[in-house]
């Protein structure tokens, strides 16, 4: 319902703060909290407020990063960045990967292979922009801003993907969901994405001036 409430408000704008949300929210789960006690317990309360937060609204800006000026080419770069990092990492790290990047949480990921990620995301991005850049109506000064952005968004979709790691193994799970065989749920396609969306709206609001 809360996720509901913050897609509906995205689109009709009837809240003048979203802070009001917020806080409408989680007093709301307090009230649950208290007037059903003890049938909840308080990590259940953190777990729907954190819920809400780390899938709803951290996805909503693929949707708010689509309706800014040239939008409808500037959200590719969210998942540019996120799987062509992440392809690029992969085969980097299998050809020359030798220092491990978190050998707890990941063993197979190394810091060569995140170094190309990074470089590989950049790249793709590059020649993305240069392919649309008449259709964006940028200049070539604009496209090496947007390959630096998916710089900075694949380094943060690394985190993304090592935070979904990490609360698996927190809960002793291998995947989200058995939805895709052989790739888990929705959510392990979309970890880094969560992660990666709210970076490349804001600094592509930002950074990006017609």
């Amino acid at each position: 319902m809360a996720a509901t409430v913050y897609y509906l408000n995205l689109r009709f704008a009837f809240l003048p703060d979203m802070m009001m949300f917020v806080l409408g929210f989680l007093i709301l789960l307090m009230a649950a909290y208290v007037f059903t006690y003890p049938k909840f317990k308080t990590e259940q309360l953190l777990a729907a407020f954190f819920g809400v937060f780390y899938v709803a609204v951290m996805l909503s800006y693929v949707y708010q990063t689509r309706i800014l000026v040239a939008g409808q080419y500037i959200v590719w770069l969210i998942f540019l960045c996120s799987w062509g990092c992440d392809t690029c990492a992969y085969c980097v790290g299998m050809l020359i990967g030798k220092h491990k990047m978190s050998p707890k949480l990941s063993p197979k990921k190394s810091v060569e292979g995140a170094v190309g990620g990074v470089i590989g995301a950049a790249l793709l991005t590059l020649i993305y922009g240069m392919i649309f850049r008449d259709a964006m109506g940028m200049e070539m000064t604009h496209v090496w801003i947007l390959a630096g952005i998916s710089a900075a968004g694949a380094l943060i979709s690394m985190v993304g993907d090592l935070t979904a790691s990490a609360i698996k193994r927190n809960y002793g799970i291998k995947d989200y969901g058995n939805l895709i065989p052989g790739h888990g749920g929705i959510l392990d396609r979309f970890d880094s994405v969560i992660f990666t969306a709210p970076i490349i709206y804001f600094l592509a609001a930002n950074l990006i001036v017609f």
